[in-house]
Formats: structure tokens, sequence, C-alpha cells
């Protein structure tokens, strides 16, 4: 089966600046592929280009089996997007807002109704589908905007900053929403801010800096790359950080502020047992100790730099 999505050598200027220098990508059908980087990478550039939004200068793009530049129209049929901001009507109810975009893709009255009808019951709006939008929260709002995106049915799904603004409970109704449409077949590109959407969400992450790809894989495979498991204890008594750490196989002060040692954890088990009765035979007592994996955050600051840039074309 073909990938969804194929970006090869894909380049974009903006006068003398690359937005994207290089990119390279391969997303496979019916998996959610995150986008991460820091402002100026180029992540909302690629999906700008990949949705027919914007011309590319070098390289090469396929979008569910359709050359990007030769057959744009290909393409659209194929795909949906959801931007940052939520593109709907406040005055009309949610069932309304979906017939509308239904007769704009030309369903017709009788089928956009039923599409309508059909989406406010997978996202669960079915009860307030004759509110008005203004009315609903956050999260709701993001589920309507998020289903309008779904009214033709398209086989790849963009999915731009999806949770910007929203609360915990709102981030995770999409995020119920996103797995959800990757059940039923849908591929979706994801670019996000949250580190966390994309490690709860990605099947495969790719870290993007300078316009090109700086590291890819699962996140399990990212967080690997700086480093694996690690103990961390957090000494009561500051005196006996030093000692403390003496004491731990590969051991360090990582952070004498907040008086908290740190070792590697290859088997993580065995490591927290040895720490612990070491550390109760030396009389030293722990606020704190556990072992943990590196987060994203740690891989995004370790691959990507310091995140600094400025944006130029997003």
């Amino acid at each position: 089966m073909r990938d969804a999505i194929v970006v090869e050598g894909m380049r974009k200027r903006y006068g003398g600046t690359y937005a994207l220098d290089g990119l390279d990508l391969t997303v496979g059908r019916s998996t959610v592929h995150a986008v991460l980087g820091p402002n100026g990478a180029g992540k909302s550039t690629a999906v700008r280009i990949l949705s027919t939004l914007l011309r590319y200068d070098e390289g090469r793009a396929e979008v569910a089996g359709h050359d990007v530049r030769r057959r744009p129209a290909e393409v659209r049929r194929r795909i949906g997007l959801l931007g940052q901001h939520p593109a709907l009507d406040e005055e009309l109810s949610g069932r309304q807002n979906l017939e509308m975009f239904g007769r704009l893709h030309h369903l017709g009255a009788r089928r956009a109704g039923a599409r309508a009808d059909a989406l406010l019951d997978r996202f669960g709006l079915a009860d307030t589908g004759r509110k008005a939008v203004r009315d609903y929260s956050g999260g709701m709002r993001r589920r309507l905007d998020l289903a309008a995106s779904l009214i033709t049915e398209p086989e790849v799904l963009f999915l731009d900053e999806p949770t910007t603004g929203l609360d915990p409970r709102g981030r995770a109704e999409v995020w119920a929403a996103v797995r959800s449409l990757v059940g039923g077949g849908t591929t979706v590109l994801l670019t996000t801010q949250y580190l966390e959407e994309a490690d709860r969400l990605a099947d495969r992450i790719s870290l993007i800096d300078g316009g090109r790809v700086a590291a890819e894989g699962t996140a399990d495979e990212l967080k690997a790359r700086v480093g694996g498991d690690r103990l961390d204890v957090v000494v009561r008594d500051a005196a006996q950080v030093a000692r403390a750490a003496a004491l731990l196989d590969g051991g360090r002060v990582t952070d004498p502020d907040r008086r908290t040692v740190g070792a590697p954890a290859a088997d993580r088990v065995a490591v927290l047992t040895r720490a612990v009765r070491a550390l109760a035979d030396a009389g030293i007592e722990a606020e704190d100790i556990a072992v943990r994996r590196p987060t994203l955050d740690e891989v995004f600051l370790a691959l990507t730099g310091s995140g600094d840039e400025k944006e130029v074309a997003a």
C-alpha cells in the first residue's frame, strides 16, 4: 500500500531565507504523524504546501497518491484541513454550520443534511446540534470544526495546532476524536506546540529544525536518543547531596538548588532497589526517589536547539 504523504527534498524560499530546506517526510496510511519544531522551523509552511495553499520551489510532494504540484485538484478532493482558528459561524447552529460546509462542497441539500447528522453523532454533538455555536464550549467548538473538516470524508487530514487555547478537558475531547478518525482509516498529519499531544497521539514524530528533519521516530525511539531511563533522587539534607551521588552507580548532582541527584537506570527495578538500600544503609533520607524516562520536552531541546529562532513563515 502506498504511503499517504511523501515529501522529497522540498525547498521553499522567502527572499533570501529558506523556510524549508530539503525537507523529507513519509507518512504511512491510517496513522498519526506529528511534526514538531521551534518557531520558524517550517511546520505550517509544510502544511500549507501539502494542502495546495502554497507552492514550493524545489523537490517533490505527493498526497493520497497524487502529485501536489501537477494535480492539486485531485489532492484537494482527498484532504481536509483544520487550521489554528475555528472557521465557524457563531450565529448558526452546529448542524447549520455543517450543512453549510456540505453545500459549499456541492453535496446537495439532502446529502449535506445527512452528513451533518452523521458527524454530529460521531463527535458527540447530536444533543447540541441545534444550539448556536456562540453557546458552545471551547472543546465543543473545536470538535465541530474538526467535523467540518471531514464533511467530504477525506483520506488525509491536516491538523495545524488543533488544540491551541483549549483547556485540558477540551484537548482531551479533541484527542479522543482524532483517535476515532484514525481508527476509521483516516491519515492525520499533526503540527503542535504541545509535546504531550504528540506523545499521546502520534505513531511517529518528525522533529524539524531549519526547514529539514533533524530526527524522526516513535516517541520512545526519540527519547532513547537523548539517553535511557534515569534515577532521580531528591535528598532531604543539602549537606548530604554529594555523598548520595557518590553512592549511586554513575551518580551525579543534577540540581544543587533542589538537592537532586541523578544516575543511569538501565535496569529500572534493580537500580531503584539498590539505590533505596544504599541510601538507607548510609542514613541518607530521600524526599523523593523515582525512575523516569526522558520527556519529549528534553528531546525537543536536545535535538532542535533553544527554539529562539524568529518566525519566518511559520
